[in-house]
């Protein structure tokens, strides 16, 4: 059974840093071609917020976390990672991990692109 289980969250202070994992089971990481993070905050749709390629040399963010977050993946611990810096009471919501085993010709940066998802991890950034 394929599974991605998210960890690392917690309740934090604006500014504080906070580092996401998402291990993966039931399948070699490195057979994902794309791994996502997501987040949803109370009462709002689920957004993306960050990508990477299977090697990790292909990156995408949204606009509101660049310069912030950093995803990395590392394949052989079937792991990857989100580090939250500058945190802000914005960025508070559930974050999900997700991935894509199908190629696509362009990073996947859209929800439904994934197709596998963890169940999430709450992260609360407080002012």
């Amino acid at each position: 059974q394929v599974q991605l289980v998210e960890s690392g969250g917690g309740l934090v202070q604006a500014g504080d840093s906070l580092r996401l994992s998402c291990a993966g089971s039931g399948r070699p990481f490195s057979t994902y071609y794309y791994m996502g993070w997501f987040r949803q905050a109370p009462g709002k749709e689920r957004e993306f917020v960050a990508a990477i390629n299977r090697s990790g040399g292909i990156t995408s963010y949204t606009d509101s976390v660049k310069g912030r977050f950093t995803i990395s993946r590392d394949n052989a611990k079937n792991t990857v990672y989100l580090q939250m810096n500058s945190l802000k009471p914005v960025d508070t919501a559930v974050y999900y991990c997700a991935a894509q085993a199908q190629f696509r010709v362009v990073l996947p940066t859209a929800r439904g692109s994934y197709d596998t998802w963890g169940q999430g991890t709450q992260v609360t950034v407080s002012a």
